[in-house]
């Protein structure tokens, strides 16, 4: 497995991400089916200025680059808000990304782990996330690295092309 750290995130790789990710999760709702293919950017980049409105600087939003010490560049990054406060203050995991070319090697797990003592530094003992049904990779490197479902949102369509014969 590959050796993964984060470190905090420059601002060119900040605006090169964001384009990509606001795009990525409009096609992601709209797979779904939560949102129509017609509203999905629009909504997308809505949700992203509201969270993210002063970028890498948005109160309470930590955003990193996931690097393997030995090579230079990134090779992905990961993204995650304080939440719950004061009541019960928790990390959320909004995004974490490995290139292509780069999946595969260990990264993504190596950047969950990497997370877990940021977490802690901030005072937050527990962290959460959304993983869409039909990302079977996510959900099993989630459930390896000791993350487990909470809540499960189902649907069915009942449109005459989804009824089994």
């Amino acid at each position: 497995m590959a050796s993964a750290a984060l470190r905090p995130m420059r601002e060119d790789e900040y605006h090169a991400w964001y384009q990509k990710a606001v795009a990525d999760y409009a096609k992601d709702h709209a797979a779904a089916g939560n949102w129509s293919a017609a509203e999905a950017l629009e909504r997308s980049k809505k949700e992203f200025s509201g969270l993210l409105p002063q970028g890498l600087a948005s109160p309470g939003q930590h955003l990193y680059s996931i690097v393997d010490p030995d090579r230079e560049g990134s090779v992905g990054m990961l993204w995650f808000a304080e939440r719950g406060a004061p009541e019960t203050p928790h990390a959320f995991i909004y995004d974490i990304v490995v290139w292509e070319g780069q999946r595969g090697k260990g990264y993504g797990k190596g950047a969950m782990l990497a997370l877990e003592p940021i977490v802690r530094a901030l005072g937050l003992r527990r962290i959460g996330l959304h993983v869409f049904g039909t990302n079977e990779t996510a959900i099993r490197l989630y459930e390896r690295t000791g993350y487990h479902a909470t809540n499960v949102l189902m649907s069915k369509d009942l449109d005459e092309t989804a009824r089994p014969s």
